[in-house]
């Protein structure tokens, strides 16, 4: 996986706007769902724990202003971008990876 940059903006205000960059790919799938994480978080400050499943995370995905990711692209030496739908079916396969290791 290639170098990766997210960029978030939450709401309609620009200022709102955020970019982090990460080793690689699937390290800012994770990084979006400590994103989400750090929202209920904020959103449920009582409970202890947090809990959701992935349609809950795609919805959060849908609701944002912007969310894209630009991917190194190791071939071209360019960054490719990513939109949405990309985001919401590599973490899905990336979930899915994780919980066939764990069987």
């Amino acid at each position: 996986m290639s170098h990766t940059i997210l960029l978030l903006q939450p709401t309609d205000n620009i200022e709102s706007r955020s970019w982090s960059d990460y080793e690689t790919t699937n390290d800012c799938l994770d990084g979006i769902c400590k994103v989400y994480e750090e929202y209920l978080k904020k959103k449920t400050p009582a409970k202890s724990t947090i809990t959701y499943d992935i349609t809950n995370l795609f919805e959060f995905v849908d609701d944002l202003k912007d969310l894209s990711m630009l991917v190194f692209d190791t071939n071209t030496f360019t960054y490719v971008p990513r939109n949405k739908q990309f985001v919401k079916e590599s973490i899905f396969k990336l979930m899915q990876g994780r919980l066939n290791e764990q069987q």
